[in-house]
């Protein structure tokens, strides 16, 4: 697979999660919210007005910070593919 063909794949899965109105459970979003951050390359801390929230987050973040943009991506998608997609 090209950069270009995973970064499309990547939109793609990005945009049908954020068009997804069932709920998903709580270690679901937490990981795709740390897949994201890092493949974007954004390393800014938790934004959340809840400390609770930001130390969950925080936690995400440090399980995944040892992967590549490129395996964020990935990984981002094959949770999308398996757990999101699959699902219905």
């Amino acid at each position: 697979m090209t950069d270009e063909d995973l970064n499309i794949q990547f939109r793609e899965a990005v945009d049908f999660v954020n068009s997804y109105t069932e709920p998903m459970p709580a270690d679901l979003l937490l990981k795709l919210y740390a897949y994201f951050k890092i493949a974007n390359k954004n390393y800014n801390n938790p934004g959340s007005k809840t400390p609770l929230i930001n130390a969950f987050k925080a936690n995400a973040l440090i399980q995944a910070k040892n992967i590549s943009a490129e395996d964020a991506m990935r990984k981002y998608i094959q949770i999308v593919d398996a757990e999101i997609r699959g699902s219905k």
